[in-house]
């Protein structure tokens, strides 16, 4: 792209594309919205990058061409704070406040005045600025010294790198709170529930895994050793309070109104407050519009304004004075919990659930709560008819978070967690190092195998969508089929007008598979032998072999006898596998009831090899070596990683000293080139990359 405007012209423009780029990552990392088409996103930041690279000097510190991680830290220096970092005293009540109020005027008299500000639910902060440069972020720590995350705060779009030219001191620190935005933390979530999906984990034991709330994911996040793995969870902050060696304003209002206009994001809700009565007043009104937040708060926090009047209140040995936090009161009801119930999943992982009185909560009827396992059932020291604490975990999901000890019942038993499948009465195991104990019985509990069977016919796996999860419980228990393996011995007349029994319990009924219904399954059943080989050895339900893991091992291993023959070895040198995973495929294949099944597989003629085309012949010329494309290519760069990928070699995101080959285009990131230079990367041409495959353009 050749750079026509004068200085004038592209000054604007760098100043548009950065303002229009900003809304979008905003709307897309924060709102979850795509505002614009990813094509068209990257060509208005490849404009932005050569116009900044042309005309430095106007260069928004905030660009969005500057918010990217890629360095990874072997640990975190320790470093202590300049001014220690005090935790605030807090308060759920009223009365406190008042006595908070009282003390405040008995020492400094009644001339004063607070900042009300929102409590943010995140993690502490410090940020060190020398002439406008972002030189030191460090964490809150242990108040005294901090972890140095700079590298890692460096990807967050709202801390500037650096400041504009200003009216802020030569050097001074600001402090604020990191958090995630609550539709970026969903939107993580969600993508991260479908990778567990893909490696196969069962619902319960994604339930345990999935990330429990924004402020303890942000935490997480900002302590990864690999920055570009944090700019991956977009971070966002609020800066709240400035320390300098000489006096910058008189008070704390004025310095948020200053922060503001250097270029930082203070949060627009915060007030002035004459008397004790406003600071209720700003409590009361944000105690019901923080649901309409897109963060989390969990409180306001009072200061007393004045400078020179928080210095002569001084400070105890933890906290200042001059300040403390009142804490909202999260939603909370107690109710009896009747008994607890067992949940036995497709991979045999038990779920403790807690059945309750049903009772309001949060706009909704809460009957049940998950207990997760053993460990929390004694975390919680639950008896037979406790009446227990639930609160609505990250304000979604019902939890149990405590026991009313004085309406415990006398003589109650502790409960037990079972030591039985509740299914099949087979004697539960825990392995060392997990969390969830499991039903051993794979092949003779029903629940697991019910489990399989939906898992196998599911859209992702060999797509029998004619089989819903009610008409495999009811052709399971009419006898038809006890494995995925049966379903390919039906026939419509075994369906035909067969009378299932539906549901359990008090929902037991009786269901009629009317023809069209039996000709549809048979259908289903006929068209799922075409399903590709990856997706058959996903079907399979292997713990821990998802989608991806299953498409890599069928790759590697072409068909499904190579697979059974494979050494542990073998397997796990496959990258990304690892032990795990090789020990879960060979259990699998040493059991004779699932050989027994690929058996009736090939018989029935299902999909048990990969089929190649002639575009995509495999060879082993690459194998073992890892590859970085950047640039621009004569080819897509998708069709340069897809080769590398058929001829063996491993695609890979970043520059590190694992890497064997930079295939370098044009108009490839220096900083790329620079960090492969220094760490004597092979760096190659596409012509370079074509010969060493003995590959033509013909």
């Amino acid at each position: 792209m050749s750079i026509n405007l004068s200085e004038t012209e592209a000054q604007t423009r760098i100043k548009e594309l950065t303002s229009l780029l900003n809304k979008y990552n905003y709307h897309y990392y924060v709102l979850s919205e795509s505002l614009i088409a990813d094509s068209d996103f990257d060509k208005l930041m490849k404009e932005l990058e050569l116009l900044e690279k042309e005309f430095p000097l106007f260069a928004d510190p905030n660009s969005p061409t500057r918010k990217v991680g890629g360095t990874i830290s072997k640990e975190f220096k320790t470093v202590k704070h300049q001014y220690p970092m005090l935790s605030l005293g807090n308060t759920y009540s009223e009365e406190e406040l008042l006595e908070f109020d009282n003390r405040i005027k008995k020492a400094i008299g009644h001339n004063f005045e607070y900042v009300a500000e929102l409590k943010f639910d995140g993690l502490a902060i410090s940020l060190n600025y020398q002439k406008g440069k972002l030189i030191r972020a460090v964490t809150r720590g242990d108040g005294v010294q901090g972890d140095d995350v700079t590298t890692n705060v460096k990807t967050i779009n709202t801390i500037p790198h650096q400041l504009n030219p200003g009216s802020y001191p030569d050097e001074f620190e600001i402090r604020g709170e990191i958090f995630m935005h609550l539709k970026t933390f969903e939107k993580l979530n969600e993508n991260y529930r479908k990778e567990l999906e893909e490696k196969g984990y069962d619902e319960e034991e994604i339930t345990e895994r999935l990330y429990k709330n924004p402020r303890n994911f942000a935490s997480g996040t900002l302590k990864l050793l690999d920055s570009s793995e944090v700019a991956k969870r977009p971070l966002d902050a609020f800066l709240y309070f400035l320390y300098a060696n000489h006096k910058i304003t008189d008070n704390h209002y004025d310095s948020l109104k200053l922060a503001a206009s250097w270029g930082f994001q203070v949060s627009d809700h915060y007030r002035l407050c004459p008397t004790i009565q406003d600071v209720f007043r700003f409590i009361e009104e944000y105690e019901r519009e923080r649901k309409n937040l897109g963060y989390d708060i969990d409180g306001v926090v009072i200061k007393v304004n004045n400078y020179l009047q928080q210095e002569e209140l001084g400070y105890t040995a933890k906290s200042p004075r001059w300040a403390i936090a009142y804490k909202f009161k999260t939603e909370r009801v107690s109710t009896l919990l009747q008994f607890v119930s067992y949940q036995v999943g497709r991979t045999g992982a038990i779920t403790p659930v807690a059945n309750l009185n049903p009772v309001q909560l949060g706009g909704t009827t809460v009957k049940r709560a998950s207990l997760y396992n053993a460990d929390e059932i004694l975390r919680l020291g639950l008896h037979e008819q406790d009446t227990v604490f639930v609160e609505k975990g990250g304000e979604i999901i019902p939890k149990i978070v405590g026991v009313d000890l004085e309406q415990r019942v006398n003589d109650a038993k502790a409960i037990e967690y079972i030591t039985h499948c509740p299914e099949c009465n087979s004697l539960l195991v825990r392995k060392e190092g997990d969390s969830l104990h499991y039903c051993p019985n794979e092949l003779g509990c029903k629940p697991q195998l019910k489990g399989r069977i939906e898992h196998f016919t599911g859209r992702k796996a060999m797509n029998i969508d004619s089989l819903g999860a009610e008409t495999i419980s009811g052709l399971y228990d009419a006898g038809l089929i006890k494995n995925y393996g049966d379903l390919y011995d039906l026939n419509f007349n075994d369906l035909n007008n067969l009378e299932l029994e539906i549901g359990e319990g008090d929902d037991l009924r009786k269901r009629s598979l009317k023809e069209k219904s039996a000709q549809n399954i048979i259908e289903g059943i006929e068209a799922s032998k075409k399903v590709p080989f990856e997706r058959l050895l996903f079907a399979l339900g292997i713990r821990l072999v998802g989608e991806t893991v299953a498409r890599k091992l069928a790759e590697h291993f072409e068909n499904i006898d190579n697979l059974m023959s494979a050494t542990m070895e073998e397997i796990s040198s496959i990258h990304e596998i690892g032990e795990k995973i090789a020990y879960q495929v060979k259990s699998y294949f040493s059991i004779h009831e699932n050989i027994s099944i690929i058996e009736k597989f090939k018989q029935k003629g299902l999909q048990l090899a990969v089929v190649h085309d002639s575009e995509n012949i495999k060879t082993n010329k690459l194998n073992g070596k890892s590859f970085l494309v950047s640039g621009v290519f004569k080819r897509s760069r998708e069709e340069l990683k897809k080769i590398i990928e058929r001829n063996g070699g491993r695609n890979v995101s970043s520059v590190s000293g694992k890497l064997d080959f930079l295939i370098a285009g044009d108009k490839m990131g220096p900083e790329k080139l620079k960090k492969a230079n220094e760490l004597n990367i092979k760096i190659i041409s596409e012509e370079e990359f074509e010969n060493l495959l003995n590959v033509s353009d013909n």
